[in-house]
């Protein structure tokens, strides 16, 4: 049998390229949308379809416990328990602090940090009680070393890894594998509209001169989410080209 997977934020840059290599690695892969992207999952997942990839989309504001839980259970009826979760999804409201208002924070840390509670959790005893798990956290560079205008975010994607370090201990002795990716920048189409300027001066700082494919992010996740990495669990796996090193 296949292993059922979840990547929230499924359609976006990064999201797209788990959801493919989960698909040739042999997953039935599902990636979950916003509501409000129902006509962007429709094309996405035509295009997926182009390529060769039957991939479900599930719609969800996973900042929401109630909605997140009728996505899993939709999921679970349609195609069977979650084997692998992929916790992608993430938005950004970058304001020095001074000019921070409690909007800004606080939709960060529902969208990037309480979804990953209100997805796991209506996943998580089924996990349990089958013995196999795979959580995957998709954090961040800044996550680790923190990031000027950035004090929502960072302090989201540093949570997640927190969250990933508790829960691993729960589910070790089960089964379950709990672990953070935390990728540097990326080549997507969001990296790609920064002035040109700005990014050749983020490129600099980079050791390897250069941002990371989605591609490459997608082969940790891979890597973590396969049966032959059942002895890693807690971990931070950084994918950052040598920008920080910790």
């Amino acid at each position: 049998m296949a292993r059922i997977a979840l990547v929230t934020g499924g359609i976006g840059g990064i999201g797209t390229a788990i959801c493919t290599r989960l698909a040739k690695d042999g997953c039935t892969v599902v990636a979950n949308h916003h509501p409000s992207e129902a006509d962007a999952a429709d094309a996405w997942k035509q295009a997926r379809a182009a390529e060769g990839f039957t991939i479900a989309t599930f719609a969800a504001d996973v900042s929401s416990f109630e909605d997140s839980t009728r996505m899993v259970n939709e999921i679970t009826e349609q195609h069977g328990p979650i084997d692998i979760l992929v916790n992608c999804a993430g938005i950004t409201r970058d304001k020095t602090f001074k000019k921070m208002e409690a909007a800004h924070w606080n939709a960060v840390i529902n969208v990037n940090l309480n979804s990953v509670f209100n997805v796991t959790r209506p996943i998580w005893e089924g996990m349990l009680e089958r013995g196999f798990g795979r959580i995957i956290n998709i954090s961040s560079v800044n996550g680790q070393r923190g990031q000027f205008g950035q004090a929502n975010y960072s302090a989201a994607k540093a949570g997640m890894h927190g969250f990933t370090m508790a829960l691993a201990q729960e589910g070790a002795s089960k089964g379950v594998t709990v672990n953070t990716v935390s990728p540097g920048y990326v080549e997507t189409a969001m990296t790609l509209a920064m002035d040109e300027t700005v990014r050749n001066s983020i490129i600099g700082g980079i050791p390897m001169r250069r941002m990371a494919q989605p591609d490459e992010i997608a082969a940790a996740i891979a890597f973590l989410a396969g049966d032959q990495s059942a002895y890693v669990t807690g971990a931070n796996l950084p994918v950052n080209g040598g920008l920080f090193m910790h």
